[in-house]
C-alpha cells in the first residue's frame, strides 16, 4: 500500500509497544485481537507499520470494528512457553487546538442543541452509561457552569479538563477495567483511563456527546509532566459543530491532540483493549506479562513520499 503526503514541516512520531507473556511451560494459544494500529486522519497519517509476533501465527488478518477502528487477529499452531508482539509505528503527526472561532455560532455557548440529524447519530454517546442516582457527579460538573447566563462551550470544557488534571491525583492501576466514575470523584484520584471516564460522563451529563480514546502519549524532554509517555495512554473526545470532535486529556491537563497519537475511539473502554486473547493450560503455567511501550519524536523534516508496510 502506497500513500504520498506532500507537505512542508511535519512531526514524526515513533511508537514501540512490546507486550510479553511467558509460561512455566509450553502452552497452546487461542485466537488474539490487537488494536495497535494508529487511525489515521487529517492531523495523524501513518507512515510506516511492522507488526512482529513470536511464535509466527498461522494467519493474522485486518478488519476493522463497528467504530472503524483497526484490529488484527492472529491464529496460532503448536505451543510455546512465551507469546510476544512486537509493534512499531512512524506517523506524522500535526498538533491543533481547539479555538472559539472553530465552533458554530449557535454551539460557542452553553446549553446549546445539536441539529437534530448530529443528536440521531450522537444518541449513544450522549447517553449516560454509569448508574447516577443521587445525580452527584451532574452538581458537580455544573458547578462549572455560571450563576446566571450562558457559559462559554470552550471555557467550559478546558477548565472541567484542566480542574481534574490539577486536583485529582493520578493512581496507576494494573487491574482490568474502569473505576465507577462516582468512585474516582469520591477518592479523587485515578488512573488516565478512570479519570478519562470521569470526564466523558460528567461531559454526558450536560448532553454534550463524548468517547473513550486509547493510544499514547509522547512527553517532551522538556515537560515536567509525570503522565505516561512509556505506557499506553486514554482520554477524552467531545463533539463541538464545526471541528467535530476534539481532543481533551484530563490526565494531563492539554487541550487539542497534541503529543496524542489515537488508536483506538470507542463508546465505552471495554471497546478498546489494546491486546486480549486465550491460551490454554494450567492456571499455574502462567508466569505473567511485560509491557513496554516507547514514545519518541524522529526527525523533523519535509516528507515526500511514504510506504507503509506490515509484517508478521
Amino acid at each position: 500500500m502506497l500513500e504520498e503526503v506532500v507537505g512542508a514541516e511535519m512531526a514524526i512520531l515513533a511508537v514501540r509497544h512490546i507486550t510479553t507473556y511467558q509460561y512455566k511451560q509450553p502452552v497452546s494459544f487461542g485466537e488474539h485481537r490487537m488494536m495497535l494500529r494508529p487511525l489515521e486522519s487529517h492531523d495523524q497519517r501513518l507512515l510506516e507499520l511492522k507488526l512482529e509476533i513470536t511464535p509466527k501465527p498461522t494467519k493474522l488478518r485486518w478488519i476493522r470494528d463497528v467504530f472503524g477502528n483497526h484490529v488484527a487477529v492472529a491464529h496460532f499452531a503448536g505451543r510455546a512457553k512465551a507469546l510476544c508482539f512486537d509493534s512499531t509505528v512512524r506517523l506524522d503527526h500535526s498538533a491543533s487546538d481547539l479555538v472559539d472561532g472553530d465552533i458554530e455560532e449557535f454551539a460557542r455557548t452553553y446549553p446549546f442543541t445539536y441539529r437534530a440529524g448530529d443528536r440521531t447519530d450522537l444518541a449513544r454517546l450522549i447517553e449516560r452509561h454509569c448508574s447516577d442516582p443521587e445525580h452527584q457527579l451532574a452538581q458537580w460538573v455544573r458547578g462549572f457552569l455560571r450563576k446566571r447566563g450562558s457559559t462559554n462551550t470552550r471555557s467550559l470544557l478546558v477548565n472541567l479538563t484542566r480542574t481534574i488534571h490539577e486536583t485529582f491525583a493520578y493512581a496507576a492501576r494494573h487491574e482490568k477495567g474502569i473505576q465507577d466514575p462516582l468512585f474516582t470523584l469520591q477518592i479523587g484520584s485515578g488512573s488516565c483511563r478512570d479519570l478519562a471516564m470521569l470526564m466523558i460522563e460528567a461531559v454526558r451529563s450536560l448532553g454534550m456527546a463524548a468517547r473513550f480514546v486509547s493510544g499514547y502519549l509522547h512527553v517532551r524532554d522538556d515537560n515536567d509532566l509525570d503522565t505516561r509517555g512509556g505506557n499506553t495512554h486514554a482520554w477524552v473526545q467531545v463533539y463541538l459543530p464545526g471541528p467535530g470532535w476534539v481532543d481533551f486529556d484530563p490526565a494531563s491537563g492539554m487541550i487539542g491532540n497534541h503529543d496524542l497519537v489515537r488508536v483506538a475511539v470507542v463508546r465505552d473502554p471495554s471497546h478498546a483493549v489494546p491486546l486480549s486473547g486465550t491460551w490454554t493450560g494450567c492456571p499455574s503455567d502462567h508466569l505473567g506479562m511485560t509491557v513496554a511501550v516507547a514514545v519518541t519524536a524522529a526527525e523533523r523534516n519535509a516528507i515526500g513520499r511514504s510506504t507503509v508496510q506490515a509484517t508478521a
